[in-house]
């Protein structure tokens, strides 16, 4: 039927000239954004995943500058430290020179205090944007990536730098502080806790009573033999049948003053009692007594010696120093402070995050050498059967005079290099005591450098990974937005065709009621 009111073919040409003119639009507006998903309209639920994933590389791009902050911050660090080791090498290169006596030490001194000047000075500048990782013991987080779950919750991940405190400053001691009492009470700090304690400056000395021999008049048997061990050295003697008890002491007095043992000396009272004394401040003297007949079986010949335990059969002459030994089970706490004082001075070392207690020994001989007290020497060693560090504390001064040790919690920490400063090579002691302490100095700043080295190149691999991970982010939102412009162009064109056909079939359509008007005629 035809109508001149109702023209069903001009409609339908109509809805399909529609259709492509839309197709035509999103076409290009594909071609004009780069994106086949630019609103939430195009695809709301791709559109979502696409802004989540936009907004996780903006993050990243945050995380990725907070690394390169915090690698500069470490870099600075690690320069700092690797220059402070370069400085303390040639510190300990002075401190060996000064061990000769022909040398002017006071000029080794100078530069030895120059260079501690340089340290100090490279220690005060070594910030990055106001911040130190030379400086104080607390940690530094670095923020370091984004954890999403499956959730979508977000978290942060930081990354924790340890500081390295290279100051010389010495710390607070918390007088008010908890004990860190004996451990024999049952605390985790001392072995043992000192209060009152001679540091005595006379020799240490053991005792060797030599009985009557059993002859005629007391005097001994002929043939005997006697052999006694000092410190390494042997000595024996075989009586003859006149030797009285006086000669035999005498002998073995003479002997041993004789040998030119280190530090031991020897004499007889008139009871003919042998004492062999020692002043060797950090080493001790083995003993051993022997003979060859039932006269010597163990009751002509007995040794007293008290504390130092020496036997009839061997013992050995202590060290003269006073030790101070550490637990060899505890550990040490941040804050923890021990401290040592005799001669009217008081010297201390607080521990810092992370230390043990031979950081502990270490510290605190540091801080007694750096106050010098005149006679006092020290020095630190490792049980080789416990594991416990002591420090051994010598008294070779004219007076005696008295140690007390004490401990308290709740510090704060001394610096890495504390008694830096105090180092001195002006005298034999002093330059001794100088030569033990620098290395521990100079591994101070090497751990330092190494724990910086070693936090940098975690960073700068994060940061790496961050770089890595932000372009996957967005090559994954391009994969689901982006327009294919290839494709683009080729349905562009192929819509333009059929916009043309569209408005065509159109007009044809719409000149159909034309024909009408010849049935009129």
């Amino acid at each position: 039927m035809a109508s001149i009111l109702t023209n069903t073919s001009a409609m339908v040409a109509l809805q399909n000239l529609r259709t492509i003119n839309q197709n035509l639009v999103d076409t290009q507006n594909q071609i004009a954004t780069g994106k086949k998903i630019s609103t939430a309209k195009d695809n709301s639920a791709i559109w979502a995943v696409s802004k989540v994933l936009e907004s996780d590389v903006n993050a990243f791009k945050a995380i990725s500058d907070s690394l390169n902050l915090g690698d500069s911050t470490i870099a600075v660090a690690r320069q700092a430290s690797e220059t402070v080791s370069e400085i303390l090498t040639e510190l300990k290169g002075n401190i060996v020179a000064a061990q000769e006596e022909n040398v002017d030490r006071s000029k080794i001194q100078a530069d030895i205090d120059a260079k501690v000047g340089q340290i100090n000075s490279i220690i005060s500048a070594a910030q990055f944007n106001g911040l130190s990782l030379v400086e104080g013991t607390d940690a530094v987080s670095i923020l370091g990536s984004l954890e999403r779950d499956a959730s979508g919750g977000v978290t942060s991940s930081d990354i924790s730098i340890a500081r390295a405190d290279l100051t010389t400053n010495a710390g607070t001691y918390n007088s008010g502080g908890t004990q860190l009492a004996d451990n024999s009470t049952g605390a985790a700090s001392f072995n043992t806790l000192l209060s009152g304690t001679a540091l005595t400056n006379d020799a240490v000395t053991a005792d060797i009573t030599f009985e009557a021999g059993t002859g005629t008049g007391g005097v001994y048997t002929g043939g005997d033999t006697i052999s006694l061990s000092v410190g390494g050295v042997q000595i024996d003697y075989t009586t003859v049948a006149t030797d009285t008890i006086a000669e035999v002491a005498a002998y073995f007095e003479g002997q041993i003053n004789a040998k030119g043992i280190e530090g031991v000396t020897a004499s007889v009272d008139g009871s003919n009692v042998l004492s062999i004394s020692s002043t060797n401040s950090f080493e001790s003297v083995d003993v051993a007594i022997s003979g060859t007949s039932a006269e010597l079986d163990g009751t002509e010949i007995t040794a007293l010696n008290g504390d130092t335990g020496l036997t009839l059969a061997s013992g050995t002459i202590e060290q003269r120093a006073e030790t101070v030994t550490f637990s060899a089970t505890a550990a040490v706490q941040d804050g923890d402070g021990y401290q040592a004082g005799f001669g009217g001075e008081v010297f201390r070392y607080i521990a810092g995050p992370g230390e043990t207690f031979e950081d502990v020994a270490r510290g605190l001989k540091a801080a007694i050498d750096a106050g010098a007290v005149d006679g006092v020497q020290t020095q630190v060693t490792q049980d080789a059967t416990t594991g416990a560090w002591t420090v051994s504390i010598d008294n070779s001064s004219s007076t005696s005079l008295t140690l007390d040790v004490d401990g308290r919690s709740g510090g704060v920490a001394s610096g890495g290099l504390f008694g830096l400063d105090g180092l001195d090579v002006t005298t034999n002691e002093s330059a001794s005591s100088a030569l033990d302490n620098i290395d521990t100095f100079l591994n101070s700043a090497i751990d330092a450098a190494a724990s910086f080295g070693s936090s940098q190149s975690r960073i700068d691999l994060q940061s790496g990974f961050i770089t890595k991970l932000t372009d996957s982010l967005k090559a994954g939102i391009g994969s689901l937005v982006d327009a294919d412009l290839e494709a683009a162009s080729a349905r562009l064109q192929a819509l333009q065709v059929q916009q043309q056909l569209g408005i065509q079939s159109l007009s044809i359509a719409n000149q159909a009621p034309q024909s009408i008007l010849s049935l009129f005629r």
